[in-house]
C-alpha cells in the first residue's frame, strides 16, 4: 500500500518555509500539485529547490524560466532520496554511540562530509556512528579505520558525482534538446531513477565483494613472497609496503588537444586508459589517474615490466605513450601510495619519450630472461640530489641457434 501524499503544510515545515510561501509558489507554477491544488510525491523536491535557489537570491520569474526549460529536472530527482530530520546534537550521539564528540568530527571530516553537518545529526547518522564504534570496538586500529573511511568517502563521492553527471548527459541534456515541457520532463526523469537508484546498491556491493576476494588473494601471496625474499626474520616498518610504480601518459597530448580538439583529445585518453586496464597483470591496478597520465602499481616488478613492453609493441595507434618503472618502498595511505619511489617513478617516466619504457636498476634487478636493457646511465631527475641509472627496456630478439646475452 502505497504512503498517501505529504500535506500542504508537511511539506513547507519540511522545506523550511511558510505554507503561505509554498501556496504561492504552487500558484505561480513552480512546485507541481494534483488537480485539486494538493501536494504529490514530487512537490517536496520541486519545493526544496525552489527554496534553495531564493535564498541563493534568484528571483520567482529566473526560477520559473528555469523550470519551464526543464533545466531543474534533473535536482527534482533528490525528493526520491531519504530525507530523514537532524534531531540529534553531537554531544547527544557521542553519548548515544559512546564515541568522543571529537572523534565523530574525525570521522566525518574523513568521510568528507561538510562541517557544518554535524551541527545537526539525523538517525541514519548515528546509526553510521554505530557502524562506527562496533568496528573500533572490534579491534581495527583507529589510524586504519580513519584511512579506511577516507577511502569510502573518496570513492563513493565519485561514484556520486559520476550519477549526476552521467544522467545528466545522457538523459537530460537529450530530453532538453527534444524540447519536452520542464514538469513533463521532471516526471520521465523522475520515474527512471525510481527505477534505477535501487539497483546500484547491489551492483556495487556485489562488486566490492568480488574485489574483496581478489585483493585478500593477492594480499596473502604478496606475504607469502615477501617472507620469501627478505627472509623470515625480516623486520618491516608499519604502512610501508615494496612495490613496483609504473607511471604512462600519452607523449605530445598539449599537441593533439590542439590537433583535434578537447573533445577527442579526452576520448584519445579515455581509450589509453581503458587499454591500460584491460591489459593489466592480475596483481597489479590502476591507483589514480591525472589528466592524460596514469598510475600503475603492483608487487611483481618483473610482470609490470613484462606487461609494459607488451603494451608498446602492440599499441599502434597515436600518440604513443610513454613509461617509467621503478620498484621500492613506498608509503601506504588512505588507498594510495607515496614517498620518494613514488615521485622517482614519475621522473623516470617524464624521461622516456613516445614508445618507450625507461627503468631503473632495481627493476633490471628482477627482470625475466626475455627481456633486453640498454643502458642510458646515470642521469639526475628533477628533484634528486643523487643521479639514477636509466634503462631502455625492450623485448630480446630471437636469434637462430640460441639466445643473446642481456646486457
Amino acid at each position: 500500500m502505497s504512503a498517501a501524499p505529504p500535506s500542504l503544510a508537511e511539506v513547507a515545515r519540511r522545506v523550511g518555509v511558510t505554507p503561505s510561501t509554498l501556496r504561492r509558489w504552487v500558484d505561480a507554477g513552480l512546485v507541481p500539485a494534483d488537480g485539486d491544488g494538493g501536494m504529490t510525491a514530487a512537490s517536496y523536491g520541486h519545493a526544496r529547490v525552489v527554496a534553495r535557489l531564493r535564498e541563493r537570491g534568484h528571483s520567482l520569474a529566473e526560477i520559473r524560466a528555469a523550470t519551464e526549460s526543464g533545466k531543474l529536472a534533473t535536482s527534482y530527482i533528490e525528493g526520491l532520496l531519504p530525507d530523514a530530520d537532524a534531531t540529534w546534537t553531537r554531544e547527544e550521539a557521542a553519548a548515544e554511540v559512546g564515541l568522543e564528540a571529537a572523534l565523530i568530527e574525525r570521522v566525518f571530516m574523513s568521510l568528507g562530509f561538510a562541517a557544518h553537518t554535524l551541527d545537526r545529526l539525523t538517525d541514519d547518522d548515528v546509526q553510521l556512528l554505530r557502524y562506527a564504534a562496533a568496528v573500533l570496538d572490534a579491534g581495527l586500529p583507529l589510524v586504519a579505520f580513519l584511512q579506511l573511511t577516507r577511502v569510502y568517502g573518496q570513492a563513493m563521492s565519485q561514484i556520486a558525482d559520476a550519477e549526476v553527471r552521467l544522467f545528466h548527459l545522457y538523459v537530460h541534456e537529450p530530453l532538453m534538446r527534444d524540447g519536452v515541457p520542464g514538469f513533463e520532463m521532471a516526471e520521465e526523469m523522475e520515474g527512471l531513477a525510481r527505477e534505477i537508484l535501487p539497483l546500484a546498491s547491489p551492483i556495487m556491493e556485489h562488486a566490492h565483494t568480488r574485489f574483496l576476494q581478489h585483493f585478500i588473494e593477492q594480499d596473502v601471496i604478496g606475504h607469502m613472497e615477501a617472507d620469501l625474499e627478505d627472509g623470515a626474520g625480516g623486520e618491516r616498518v608499519l604502512g610501508r609496503l615494496r612495490v613496483a610504480i609504473a607511471f604512462a601518459d600519452l607523449a605530445g597530448y598539449t599537441r593533439l588537444t590542439e590537433e583535434v580538439g578537447d573533445e577527442e583529445a579526452v576520448s584519445v585518453v579515455e581509450r589509453f586508459v581503458e587499454n591500460v586496464e584491460r591489459s593489466l597483470p592480475d596483481e597489479a591496478r590502476v591507483i589514480k589517474t591525472i589528466g592524460d597520465e596514469v598510475m600503475v602499481v603492483g608487487p611483481d616488478a618483473g610482470a609490470l615490466l613484462e606487461w609494459a613492453v607488451a603494451f608498446q609493441d602492440d599499441l599502434a595507434a597515436r600518440p604513443r605513450p610513454r613509461i617509467g618503472i621503478h620498484y621500492g618502498e613506498t608509503l601506504y595511505r588512505d588507498g594510495d601510495y607515496y614517498g620518494r619511489e613514488v615521485n622517482q617513478a614519475s621522473r623516470v617516466a617524464a624521461r622516456a619519450a613516445g614508445g618507450e619504457v625507461l627503468v631503473t636498476r632495481p627493476v633490471v634487478d628482477q627482470a625475466p630472461g626475455e627481456m633486453a636493457f640498454e643502458r642510458i646511465g646515470a642521469v639526475r631527475l628533477k628533484g634528486f640530489a643523487e643521479a639514477t641509472e636509466l634503462f631502455l627496456a625492450r623485448r630480446r630478439e630471437r636469434r637462430r641457434g640460441g639466445g643473446g646475452r642481456r646486457r
